[in-house]
């Protein structure tokens, strides 16, 4: 495997990094942004001659990991970007694990009795559940949005070894310029003399 890693053309690998990083801050986004929405509706009957509660239920009331993992999620494309190597690979390994924590999360929350609980936890009196509505459009946006992570997860923990890393760039264009080599003595009269002794083009100056 590490074999065809190393062959693949710049291009080709670029578009895979390329790639991650775009399934990594789109499966966050989507996170957070359905973490914000109203998941379920649903009608408390109260004991007694109390009206009826109507209740909206959101994200953080059901799943409140959903909004913790994409948070995280957004975290780990930053270290996506700044690590390289066998860091990478961990970092898309954690990815990985924050899309399946969330298809876990919300299967978990969207049980039947676990809303259930969750209405009637949101009012004070005791009563009964009358009804309940599911707006299913924002559990599917954040499951899309886990599997987004785990795709991502998983192209980085195969390929990001071969990806390009900030780091190394960064380290090449840092890295101080090679000093001209010879005795103290010769760096001492180039001093003396009016050059830069870490210049290799430089000529002492006459005086």
């Amino acid at each position: 495997m590490s074999g065809a890693t190393a062959a693949a053309p710049p291009a080709s690998r670029r578009r895979e990094y390329l790639a991650a990083l775009a399934l990594t801050a789109l499966g966050a986004v989507a996170l957070l942004a359905a973490s914000a929405q109203v998941w379920v509706s649903a009608r408390v009957d109260l004991a007694g001659d109390l009206a009826p509660v109507a209740v909206e239920l959101s994200a953080a009331d059901l799943v409140p990991a959903v909004s913790a993992l994409g948070w995280a999620a957004l975290a780990a494309l930053a270290a996506l970007v700044a690590t390289g190597g066998a860091a990478r690979r961990l970092v898309g390994l954690l990815v990985a694990l924050l899309g399946v924590g969330v298809l876990g999360a919300v299967a978990t929350g969207l049980r039947s009795s676990a809303l259930a609980d969750a209405a009637l936890r949101a009012v004070t009196a005791e009563g009964t559940l009358g009804a309940l509505t599911v707006a299913w459009t924002w559990p599917v946006v954040a499951t899309v949005g886990a599997v987004l992570l785990c795709a991502a997860g998983v192209l980085t923990l195969v390929r990001g070894t071969a990806w390009p890393a900030m780091s190394s760039r960064y380290d090449r264009h840092s890295a101080p310029r090679a000093t001209r080599t010879g005795t103290p003595a010769e760096l001492w009269r180039s001093l003396d003399s009016g050059a830069d002794p870490t210049d290799e083009n430089a000529e002492p100056k006459e005086r």
